[in-house]
C-alpha cells in the first residue's frame, strides 16, 4: 500500500462521511490526495480538509481509478453498485454498510479485536454495525478471558444512527412539545421526543428486528466465535449522538467484578468508567465526539451462572463508523 494513498470517501456529505473526513484529519492519516463523492444532489459542495476546499464530485463506474483506499457511507444498495467496481479498478474498499459484512470472502473487522483479518482481503472490508462493535468492545476482552457463551441485551439507541433527518425530527418534535403544537414525524413510525420505541431496523419473520440478530450473526465473525449467543432488545431511544448497550454475559469460567475490571482495564479503546458511589458510569452524552467507548456497572449477573452485567457506551458515528473505517484504513498501511 502507497505509504500517503490517494482515498476517496463515498457518501461524503452524509453524517458519517463528514465524519470520515474529519477523523482522518484529527488522526494524521497521511493522506496524499482526497477526493469525495456522492450522489448528483450534492455535487459542487464544499467541504474542508486540512483547510482546503474539497469539492464533491459524482459518484460513478470510472470514479475509482487512481483511488487507493475508499471509505464507502452510502448505504448498502450503492455499496453493492459500486464497491465491487471499485475493487476492481485496484481500490480497497472499507465499506460501512451491511451489505458484505456476512460475506464469507470479506473481513468484517474491528481493529482491537481482530486487525489481523485485514490481511486476507480480496479489495473489500466490512465495518460492523454500530451498536455490534460498540458492545463488543467491552465484550470480547471479556470473552478472551473467560470464553462467552452467550449474551441478553438490550441497547439504547441514537437517533444519529437513522442519519441527519432523524436528529433535525427529534429537535423538531421537542420544540413542537415545548411550543404545545402538533407533532409531526417523517423518519420514525411513531414520536420520538419523550418516547422510546423499541424497534430499530426491520421485523424478521422470527419477531426479532436485522438490527437485533447482527448483534449475534456479527459478533460470531469479528470474534471468531461460531458458537456464540445474543439475544437482543434494540430501542431508539430520544438522544442525539452516542449508542449505549445494557449487556448480561454468561461465561465458560467463573468470572469475579475484580477479575472482569482488571482485563476491561488492558482492553484497547476502552474507558472503565464505574464508580456507582459517586454516580460515576457511562452516558451517551459524555461518550459524544470521544473515540473510546467506555464500560460500567459492572458487577455479577444474579441470574446467570457465571454472569456478569454491564453496560457499555460509544459514539455511534465514530467507533461505530467512521473512526473504525479509518483504523481499519491504518491497518491497511502497515501491510
Amino acid at each position: 500500500m502507497n505509504n500517503s494513498p490517494h482515498v476517496a470517501v463515498v457518501g461524503a456529505t452524509g453524517a458519517v462521511g463528514i465524519e470520515m473526513i474529519e477523523t482522518l484529519e484529527k488522526r494524521n492519516f497521511p493522506v496524499g490526495k482526497l477526493t469525495l463523492l456522492a450522489s448528483a444532489r450534492s455535487v459542487g459542495k464544499k467541504l474542508k480538509f486540512r483547510g482546503t476546499d474539497h469539492t464533491v464530485q459524482e459518484l460513478k463506474k470510472d470514479s475509482f481509478p487512481g483511488i487507493d483506499i475508499a471509505l464507502f457511507s452510502a448505504g448498502g444498495g450503492i455499496s453493492k453498485e459500486f464497491a465491487p467496481v471499485a475493487a476492481k479498478a485496484g481500490c480497497v474498499v472499507v465499506d460501512n454498510s451491511s451489505a458484505f459484512r456476512m460475506d464469507d470472502s470479506v473481513p468484517l473487522v474491528v481493529p482491537e479485536i481482530n486487525a489481523a483479518d485485514v490481511k486476507w482481503h480480496r479489495g473489500i472490508i466490512a465495518n460492523p454495525n454500530c451498536t455490534t462493535a460498540i458492545t463488543l468492545m467491552a465484550l470480547y476482552p471479556l470473552h478472551a478471558a473467560f470464553g462467552c457463551k452467550r449474551i441478553f441485551a438490550s441497547s439504547y439507541q441514537a437517533v444519529s444512527g437513522t442519519g441527519a433527518k432523524a436528529i433535525l425530527e427529534l429537535e423538531r418534535q421537542v420544540d413542537q412539545i415545548v411550543k404545545g403544537q402538533p407533532v409531526t414525524r417523517e423518519v420514525y413510525p411513531h414520536q420520538i421526543a419523550f418516547n422510546v420505541l423499541p424497534h430499530v431496523d426491520s421485523f424478521l419473520p422470527t419477531g426479532y428486528t436485522k438490527e437485533e440478530m447482527k448483534m449475534e450473526n456479527e459478533g460470531r465473525k469479528i470474534m471468531h466465535h461460531p458458537a456464540f449467543k445474543a439475544s437482543v432488545t434494540c430501542v431508539r431511544v430520544p438522544v442525539y449522538r452516542a449508542h449505549s448497550v445494557a449487556v448480561s454475559a454468561e461465561f465458560e469460567k467463573p468470572v469475579t467484578v475484580e477479575a472482569a475490571l482488571e482485563a476491561l482495564k488492558k482492553a484497547p479503546g476502552l474507558d472503565v468508567v464505574d464508580n456507582p458511589a459517586k454516580a460515576e458510569y457511562p452516558l451517551p452524552l459524555y461518550q459524544t465526539d470521544h473515540y473510546n467507548c467506555a464500560v460500567g456497572r459492572v458487577r455479577k449477573d444474579c441470574a446467570l451462572d457465571n454472569g456478569l452485567c454491564f453496560w457499555v457506551s460509544g459514539d455511534q458515528l465514530l467507533k461505530g463508523a467512521a473512526l473504525n473505517a479509518v483504523q481499519i484504513a491504518e491497518e491497511l498501511l502497515k501491510l
